[in-house]
């Protein structure tokens, strides 16, 4: 029976890489045929450059202030998005956020998705106590609002923007463990990998070929939904004091601060808040493209 399945397992693993390599192709050409989702992937490589060179884009400092030309309308020479109630130049602060708010949704999301992966794994494919112990835990989160959650978080940590991506990372993992675990439920039993223990491969071996690549498509899907869902969280924390502390050029502590002159100058708030929204639409997009891409009943 072990010369049988060691025969056997060679053809397995070809036919395996072949179709790996044709999936892969396919979903690029769906993805690539999804104008939304393209055009979508495209503005957010356009946001991610800019605040790569928002140093050298800048107009202006944006913690500069200029009380000659508090609320500066669009267009004001020299300030084309406007200034602040304090006269801080608009655009300027737009492009330092744009870092600010990326790297809470980034790292926010590959931090759960990191944790959730461990975690998922270890728990699916092990089982026992260390499961029990796991999805007990997860239901413990999981019955919390996660604003309240974050709320009380940072309420702990103390308001910082830091502490509002620790909050933030940490309502994303419940939902990582629970989806990557599903998925490692089925895959253990799956004919491949009962193969290779059969040859007699290690757990951690079996794990890292044959179960880790197996569900890299769903947190693909799900990183590029939650870092929309990240971003509009932190904002909101901002928004009611607990993340981003003024003066720094965060989108929502931007809204938060400008509330007050939103029937003077409503572009203090509406242009901060317009980034926020198409930013996070723009992510919502593309996750709901790689979702269709990575379906295989798509291809």
């Amino acid at each position: 029976m072990s010369q049988a399945a060691t025969v056997g397992q060679p053809p397995l693993t070809m036919a395996t890489g072949s179709a790996r390599r044709v999936n892969q192709r396919a979903w690029w050409r769906l993805l690539w045929r999804d104008r939304p989702a393209l055009l979508a992937t495209l503005f957010l490589v356009a946001v991610v450059m800019v605040a790569v060179l928002t140093p050298v884009l800048a107009p202006h400092d944006p913690l500069a202030t200029d009380t000659r030309a508090k609320a500066a309308p669009i267009l004001t020479p020299g300030h084309p998005l406007g200034t602040d109630q304090l006269g801080r130049d608009i655009l300027s602060r737009l492009l330092y956020g744009a870092r600010l708010t990326l790297t809470i949704g980034i790292v926010g999301a590959a931090f759960s998705a990191t944790v959730g992966l461990i975690a998922g794994v270890a728990s699916g494919y092990f089982g026992g106590w260390f499961d029990g112990v796991a999805m007990r835990l997860i239901d413990v989160l999981l019955s919390f609002p996660d604003i309240l959650l974050a709320v009380v978080i940072v309420a702990v940590l103390g308001p910082s923007l830091q502490n509002a991506i620790i909050a933030v990372s940490i309502l994303g993992v419940p939902f990582y463990v629970r989806l990557i675990r599903s998925d490692v439920l089925i895959l253990r039993r799956a004919e491949y990998v009962i193969a290779a223990r059969t040859v007699g491969a290690s757990n951690r071996q079996v794990m890292l070929r044959h179960i880790v690549p197996n569900v890299f498509a769903p947190i693909i899907v799900t990183v590029s939904l939650h870092v929309g869902y990240l971003i509009l969280a932190a904002a909101g924390l901002s928004f009611v004091g607990l993340g981003a502390q003024p003066p720094s050029p965060e989108w929502g502590a931007m809204v938060s601060s400008g509330r007050d002159y939103l029937l003077i100058e409503p572009h203090v708030v509406l242009i901060p808040a317009a980034a926020i929204f198409l930013v996070v639409l723009a992510f919502n997009v593309v996750g709901d493209g790689l979702r269709d891409a990575l379906d295989p009943k798509a291809r």
